[in-house]
């Protein structure tokens, strides 16, 4: 017999439901959860969700000793509220285990393995009154939620305000601002939302658009017990600086065999080595021409794109995600894309925040970074090892420094001070004598501006090893930049 919720059941499994459906980044859900357990909002995560999941199984529990464990006891807007609260309850019980099928198969790569719990979770849901129906739309995307909290929060740490943004706007990419509109609607159409990271070189802008790629909606397979395809193969990357003006059209839409001197086979390029459940990774996008920016507007419009010397069209399926070291008024003002191209690129804009904005933000963003980073390198650290490389730090660069290659730069110097047991930062190649002889030009009025040019810009590529980081900081793009780098070189070796 079917019985509405009283009053205060109805109450509590709203809050419930709200909390389940709302970005997990937040703290809104957080204090949700917060109030639901009975703990404090500044309960550690993991206690928090342990007594999060204990009260609403303890109200279920007691539903069912009344007879409504089950969607068959409900009927309306409460069968509906009621489906939310099963499912979520249902997937924090399973959530260790997903967490260790995402881990494994990250270990595995592709083919997607078997999930080991399919029969156990396929009879819980059935216990609660769902379907087969049910169970094969929603055991996927309760797997992608928690491939992308996975993903964005192992990926992507900090406790800064800027940090916690960032997660926040990831979330929303992946899911948008409503989970239900999401699940309902969007979750096989989010082709159609393009994204573009902007960020300083070495800030993470990389991990940013893998954490969405591998974040895709994957349905299951009709046939043995695993989805269709493993999230390993749904990001691909492609840094459009690393080629010249000539390839790379050819290594964004692949080319024909002989369609060019040394096109000697058929080769296939990044978008159609896309999975249409995942993401392509545009870096560098700052660096392409207006003619591809008007072939890639095809691609964000159409869905097709044409390989080079061919004459068939192929269907690009994926989700295109764009990144650049620029920053946004220069992309928007200085002439860098096309209007048209610009606007259809950016369907959501998210920044990567720099390392010296976090630790301004947060002072303890850097000694959080040093453990992790020793954490990748050598498993866990005893603590003396964290604090003599914060001392070497502390000693030689001082609290002020601003980490111009941020979080890269970071990781490099853990790695020296381990290798050497110091830390100096030296000038590359004569950096010193490149920098008096410019001030030298300068002042005698002896350089010409090209001359000062080439020489700025071979300065700055000798400090920062990287050719988008002085295209940012001259405001050049990298082919101007490597074009004056080459110049210097050439002359410089004249003179020798």
């Amino acid at each position: 017999m079917r019985k509405p919720l009283d009053g205060q059941d109805r109450d509590f499994f709203r809050r419930v439901a709200h909390a389940g459906f709302i970005n997990q980044f937040s703290d809104k859900r957080r204090e949700l959860e917060a109030t639901i357990a009975g703990v404090s909002p500044d309960a550690t995560r993991k206690h928090r969700t342990e007594k999060f999941l204990s009260a609403v199984e303890n109200r279920i529990a007691a539903m069912e000793s009344r007879h409504m464990g089950s969607l068959e006891a409900f009927y309306g807007e409460d069968r509906e509220l009621m489906k939310k609260v099963f499912l979520l309850a249902l997937f924090y019980r399973f959530k260790d285990r997903l967490d260790e099928l995402i881990h494994l198969q990250m270990e595995t790569e592709p083919p997607p393995l078997k999930i080991p719990f399919y029969n156990e979770l396929f009879s819980a849901m059935v216990m609660r009154g769902f379907s087969e129906a049910d169970f094969r739309r929603y055991v996927p995307l309760g797997f992608q939620i928690r491939r992308a909290f996975y993903f964005i929060d192992r990926s992507l740490v900090g406790n800064s305000p800027a940090m916690k943004t960032l997660r926040l706007k990831l979330w929303n990419n992946v899911f948008t601002h409503d989970i239900d509109l999401y699940d309902r609607y969007l979750k096989d159409r989010m082709e159609d939302f393009s994204t573009l990271i902007l960020g300083e070189t070495g800030t993470g802008k990389g991990t940013a658009a893998m954490a969405i790629g591998r974040s895709g909606y994957i349905p299951l397979g009709r046939r043995g017990k695993s989805f269709v395809e493993s999230f390993t193969r749904s990001f691909v990357s492609l840094n459009l600086s690393q080629f010249p003006e000539t390839l790379i059209e050819s290594a964004l839409f692949g080319h024909k065999k002989g369609a060019f001197t040394g096109a000697i086979e058929d080769n296939p390029g990044a978008l159609e080595q896309c999975s249409p459940y995942g993401a392509i990774l545009l870096d560098e996008i700052g660096e392409i021409s207006k003619p591809i920016q008007v072939k890639l507007l095809q691609v964000l419009q159409e869905r097709v794109f044409t390989p080079v010397g061919s004459r068939k069209t192929n269907r690009f399926k994926g989700r295109v995600i764009a990144a650049t070291n620029r920053p946004l008024e220069h992309v928007r003002s200085g002439g860098l894309f096309r209007e048209d191209f610009y606007y259809r690129l950016c369907s959501d804009v998210i920044t990567v925040p720099t390392l010296r904005q976090r630790i301004s933000e947060n002072a303890e963003e850097l000694p959080l970074l040093l453990r992790l980073t020793l954490k990748r390198l050598i498993g866990t650290p005893p603590p003396e090892l964290a604090e003599m490389v914060q001392g070497v730090i502390d000693t030689h660069l001082g609290p002020a420094y601003p980490w111009p290659g941020n979080v890269r730069e970071l990781e490099q110097c853990v790695r020296g001070i381990l290798l050497r047991g110091t830390f100096t930062r030296e000038t590359a190649g004569g950096e010193a004598d490149l920098n008096r002889a410019l001030i030298n030009g300068i002042e005698e009025g002896t350089i010409d501006m090209s001359s000062l040019i080439s020489g700025y810009c071979r300065l700055l590529y000798q400090r920062y090893s990287n050719f988008e980081e002085v295209a940012r900081r001259t405001g050049l793009d990298s082919r101007t930049v490597k074009k004056y780098i080459r110049n210097r070189n050439a002359a410089d070796e004249e003179e020798e």
